[in-house]
């Protein structure tokens, strides 16, 4: 495989996005990272703005698994296939194959630490090969999104988000959602809370009151 392919201009040219929160736009034919304790929840909004099947790569070995109870409040559950690769090497492969392929929108993969430069321009040139054969056969454009611990830090990935639990009682759930690097956007800082029909959105500011 050819790395010096990915270029300046191929990093910025326009691809289709998955929308999140009714307000960001992940560029598809990339590979994007999502860090801190709320990952998987981040994870699985930006699902709802897909259609179709969703692969779910994850460690064999590994105990910590989605609850299907809490992936019901956000998605069918139904719509995701879940791979279990018992090497770690592995993981970061079946990746790059399902994003060549460009037959999922959304591929997934949960890390148990963040991948090098290499591996990520891997998945990149991966997920632009899966978006040109996309093309041909009408599928769209895949996105790989990369789930690590702590603070992240996987390299050359195109955006880093983090997601963190900041519940102001039980009965009103609520998130901070952080955007920690992005090729063409400021780092930011949002609060997150569920709508009257459940679906989380960002909440907007209050004005300072007037002196």
């Amino acid at each position: 495989m050819d790395l010096t392919r990915l270029t300046r201009t191929s990093h910025r040219q326009e691809r289709p996005a998955i929308p999140l929160l009714g307000r960001f736009r992940l560029a598809g034919a990339r590979a994007h990272e999502i860090c801190g304790p709320a990952r998987r929840r981040l994870a699985l909004w930006l699902a709802r703005g897909t259609q179709g099947t969703i692969l779910w790569i994850r460690p064999g070995w590994h105990p910590d698994r989605l609850h299907m109870s809490g992936v019901r409040e956000e998605i069918d559950p139904g719509r995701l296939i879940f791979v279990d690769p018992t090497r770690p090497e592995d993981i970061l492969w079946s990746m790059e194959e399902a994003l060549r392929a460009g037959i999922v929108p959304l591929v997934v993969a949960d890390l148990p630490e963040p991948p090098g430069l290499t591996p990520v321009r891997r998945l990149h040139l991966a997920a632009e090969a899966g978006a040109e054969t996309g093309a041909e056969t009408g599928a769209r454009v895949p996105l790989g999104l990369l789930l690590t611990p702590g603070d992240g830090g996987a390299a050359g990935v195109e955006t880093r988000w983090r997601l963190d639990p900041a519940h102001e009682t039980p009965q009103t759930p609520g998130w901070r959602l952080s955007r920690l690097r992005a090729r063409e956007a400021p780092p930011g800082e949002w609060h997150i809370r569920r709508g009257p029909d459940g679906t989380p959105g960002i909440v907007p500011l209050a004005q300072p009151q007037p002196a």
